[in-house]
């Protein structure tokens, strides 16, 4: 068996990582998926949260937003609405989008918004990858 797969996570706009990983942790819809090299072929939808990885022993992280995986055994490939790796993200902005969404959700009431739950979510998933730890 390989000790790599390849990693790609693609959005419309770029290619934002194309690199070999020991291992691999993407938010699949119904939870977050382990892959490793061989890992059987799957295609899955993505959800709102992070995609870790090492990398030559390096853990590293995205904060990636809706999409579809492809998993094959020597290959994984995200196509992600939106993905931004730790070091780019503002984190500024997205405590402002954070705090938008909750005011949003409090004058939506108990029926709530969909739109500004995935807002919110999306936030707090961009603030954890960051290392803000008071999200």
């Amino acid at each position: 068996m390989a000790e790599t797969i390849q990693l790609e996570v693609v959005t419309p706009e770029r290619l934002v990582v194309s690199e070999a990983a020991e291992d691999i942790q993407i938010p699949g819809k119904t939870g977050y998926l382990g892959i490793l090299p061989g890992h059987a072929p799957l295609v899955t939808e993505i959800a709102v949260g992070e995609i870790s990885y090492h990398s030559s022993g390096q853990l590293k992280r995205l904060a990636v937003a809706w999409g579809f995986a492809e998993v094959l055994p020597s290959k994984v490939t995200v196509l992600a609405e939106t993905a931004e790796r730790s070091q780019e993200i503002d984190v500024k902005r997205a405590q402002a989008a954070k705090q938008k969404a909750e005011e949003e959700l409090l004058k939506a009431g108990p029926g709530g918004s969909s739109e500004a739950q995935a807002a919110l979510q999306r936030a707090n998933a961009r603030l954890e990858v960051a290392g803000y730890t008071n999200a």
